[in-house]
């Protein structure tokens, strides 16, 4: 593994053997990131339609995707107990960018905790998103 791919890892908390679920591929993500996480968990990503429960989620999500809510309550239906999506969104100034207010808002409606961005590629945000966490 690259210096390269190891940071992405590391950025998004995954570590090995964890099962990483990719919902919402395009030929716009990023594959560099992709390959990063399947070299560090050692495993490939398993996508939306296995029965698997998953340790995190990369939700490749654009602006004309949909109801960004559904989508996260989908997401979050295949967590594990501490698992986490990686909500990834185009950059400010890119095609297909959503708006931080709308990703609260769904967050939000969707019962997660969500965390501040972080720029991971040069076309591609994150936000990370958590279950609660019991008091």
């Amino acid at each position: 593994m690259t210096t390269a791919e190891q940071a992405f890892a590391d950025r998004l908390g995954i570590t090995a053997g964890q099962t990483v679920r990719e919902i919402g591929w395009d030929e716009d993500s990023d594959d560099r990131l992709r390959a990063a996480v399947e070299e560090w968990t050692g495993t490939a990503l398993t996508d939306k339609d296995s029965e698997d429960v998953s340790d995190a989620v990369l939700l490749w999500w654009r602006e004309e995707d949909g109801d960004l809510c559904d989508a996260l309550m989908d997401a979050r239906a295949c967590l594990s107990g501490d698992g986490f999506i990686w909500l990834l969104t185009p950059k400010t100034g890119r095609g297909g960018h959503v708006d931080p207010a709308d990703i609260a808002e769904s967050a939000t409606s969707a019962g997660l905790d969500r965390r501040p961005p972080v720029n991971l590629t040069p076309d591609w945000s994150g936000t990370r998103l958590d279950l609660p966490r019991a008091p």
